[in-house]
């Protein structure tokens, strides 16, 4: 076999083109790499906002809570169900809440995007750990008082700590800004239920959430509250129910990022082909030289493809350098399935990162296979003749 310093010694010879090639790939790989981290980012968000052990229940077939109505007798026969688990002084660990969109303008744009004003009570607390006050204090039941989470104080205008806003006929003043750990509750509004369901009128529930005594009964509750003609609920885990809401979106950036990889590939395969072509071009004597020297067809195949996939391997590391630092950036979007706006992060994984490499290289073995079948194809006495 042809010696790797060969192929080392070869690309340094050829500076320009190799680095020109190498900038192609790794575009390539930073778009590619940046639609799977920014559909990982929010999924990961939106599964977050789940916690371990809790189950939501909403009308059945309404999909999500704002699409969702729970009449107040249903919601106390749930709460009557033996399988919920209660805390060591009895307490059952269930909670009521209302959910509606409102619209505020965005603190930079000035356009208006769907908030989440979420109606709460202090057992949503406890079902939902990761919540925790970071400034400020709770409402007082007296007065027109909210807590932010921290992504909505940051991007809507009224949102910060001591700001009001107003929504269902009356203006909040927000008291607390509270920290959800990056789920999706750090860009709702909370508040005490009862001033919710005053507030927008509303005499009912949008979901029902509480936490299972023992897990394992989940599948014999959902055939229990199926069967139930009183009930009309559709019940799931909280991860479960979260992960069905990233769906729409999280599939749509995949394809529309995959969509633009192609096509952007096929130019970054047409550099690496060029690239070998002409490493070909310019090295048929050596090629003879090689040849007469004994080293076989399938040697100089190898040794062109090697060097193509190296190129490419240069590119996919160079564009996952620069697609990991996307991970600091947080963006806010629309979730379709909500119609609310939600903020998140890119997320970087260790199997996106395969997968921006495993693209790099197959792009570098599409550029390098004809180039190197062209390169071990050559005649030797006219390689030497060259």
């Amino acid at each position: 076999m042809i010696p790797l310093s060969y192929t080392i010694r070869n690309l340094m010879s050829h500076k320009v083109t190799t680095l020109l090639t190498v900038l192609g790939i790794s575009l390539v790989v930073f778009v590619f790499s940046g639609s799977l981290m920014l559909s990982s980012g929010l999924r990961k968000t939106l599964v977050s906002t789940g916690t371990d052990g809790n189950v939501i229940a909403v009308r059945k077939a309404s999909q999500t809570e704002v699409m969702s109505i729970v009449p107040y007798d249903q919601a106390q026969i749930v709460r009557a169900l033996p399988e919920i688990a209660s805390d060591e002084n009895g307490e059952l660990l269930y909670t009521n809440e209302v959910y509606v969109l409102i619209a505020l303008p965005n603190r930079e744009s000035g356009e208006d995007a769907n908030v989440v004003v979420r109606g709460v009570t202090d057992m949503s607390f406890r079902l939902r750990p990761n919540v925790k006050l970071i400034e400020g204090r709770l409402w007082r039941d007296e007065g027109s008082e909210i807590i932010a989470g921290k992504s909505a104080a940051q991007r809507f205008t009224g949102c910060g700590l001591g700001e009001k806003v107003r929504f269902g006929m009356r203006e909040w003043t927000v008291v607390g800004i509270f920290d959800a750990e990056g789920s999706g509750f750090d860009s709702e509004l909370w508040g005490e239920i009862n001033q919710m369901s005053d507030a927008f009128r509303r005499p009912i529930y949008s979901s029902l959430t509480f936490r299972l005594a023992d897990t394992a009964r989940l599948p014999s509750l959902v055939e229990k509250i199926e069967n139930d003609r009183r009930l009309a609920l559709d019940v799931k885990t909280e991860k479960d129910y979260y992960a069905a809401q990233s769906r729409t979106m999280s599939t749509l950036i995949r394809v529309a990022g995959s969509a633009i990889s192609i096509i952007f590939s096929l130019g970054a395969i047409v550099g690496a082909m060029i690239t070998m072509y002409a490493a070909v071009a310019g090295r048929i004597r050596e090629i003879g030289t090689m040849r007469s020297l004994g080293f076989s067809q399938f040697s100089i195949s190898v040794s062109f493809l090697f060097e193509s996939l190296v190129i490419s391997l240069a590119g996919g590391l160079t564009g996952l350098l620069v697609a990991y630092f996307l991970r600091f950036l947080r963006v806010s979007t629309t979730n379709w399935d909500t119609f609310s706006e939600i903020a998140f992060n890119f997320n970087m994984s260790p199997g996106i990162a395969l997968s921006g490499l495993l693209f790099a290289l197959l792009m570098g073995l599409a550029g390098g296979f004809l180039p190197a079948v062209r390169a071990a194809r050559l005649n030797i006495i006219d390689s030497l003749r060259a």
